[in-house]
């Protein structure tokens, strides 16, 4: 369970959930390198909170959509870090529209944060995941399975990376890499203000969990610290849902 020394990046990690993953790693005595792209006062926030645990912040701007950006982001880690153990792809975008109104520039610009950055992001990680074990954990949701109303380009871009995700465990799995995904239920953080029935999404979902309450970014944080454990040494290719059973009632 001793993840004290170790390095990682979570993208996204200024706010929400990523930045719930970035602390509860932190805790643990991981060195964290917080990738955020619009929002640089939250960022700083979250590696005061980081550094307060007596680990290494590590701050960089870059938008996850751009190969360009990936790159820039992994040469910054290779010099201020020297390797990475652990990557969580958490930084999410995408445009809610009925799929009839989607554009192609809405359903590239979904695709390539969403699941396009998942790849990208991979390939630079296992050039520095030079230790014993590494872990990817990818952030999605149950839009990737569900039809969930304005949500088709999201939930196309989710589905197709929890795909990919599951033929880069199958290739990464002999350098004893384990890559997963961890699937969130309702959670209310900023993304859902973009919802126009925010409200009466976040209480119907709170009524239909049957553990009785909606799932928080911590309850999301505490299943990817799993994953970076010994203890999910044989968890390969796998969606872990986190949701408190509302996706088990029909």
């Amino acid at each position: 369970m001793d993840l004290k020394g170790k390095y990682a990046l979570v993208t996204g990690a200024s706010r929400g959930i990523g930045r719930a993953i970035a602390l509860r790693l932190a805790a643990e005595g991981v060195n964290v390198a917080i990738n955020y792209f619009r929002n640089k006062r939250t960022a700083q926030e979250t590696a005061r909170e980081i550094e307060a645990h007596g680990v290494r912040a590590l701050i960089i701007r870059g938008n996850v959509a751009d190969e360009g950006h990936i790159a820039c982001i992994f040469e910054k880690i290779a010099t201020e870090f020297g390797r990475l153990d652990i990557l969580v792809s958490n930084a999410a975008s995408g445009v809610l529209k009925p799929a009839l109104e989607l554009t192609e520039r809405h359903w590239q610009w979904t695709m390539n944060i969403n699941a396009s950055a998942l790849m990208h992001l991979t390939q630079q990680a296992v050039k520095l995941m030079t230790g014993e074990r590494g872990t990817i954990v990818a952030v999605s949701s149950l839009g990737a399975v569900r039809a969930i109303p304005n949500y088709a380009a999201v939930g196309a871009s989710k589905a197709a990376l929890e795909s990919l995700v599951r033929h880069l465990a199958v290739e990464l799995a002999p350098q004893q890499i384990n890559v997963n995904v961890v699937s969130a239920g309702v959670v209310d953080t900023d993304a859902l203000k973009h919802f126009p029935n925010r409200d009466s999404l976040l209480e119907h979902s709170r009524q239909r969990t049957p553990a009785g309450r909606l799932t928080t970014p911590e309850d999301v944080a505490n299943v990817v610290y799993f994953l970076c454990t010994s203890l999910a040494d044989m968890i390969h290719g796998q969606t872990i849902i986190v949701d408190g059973g509302y996706s088990v009632l029909a």
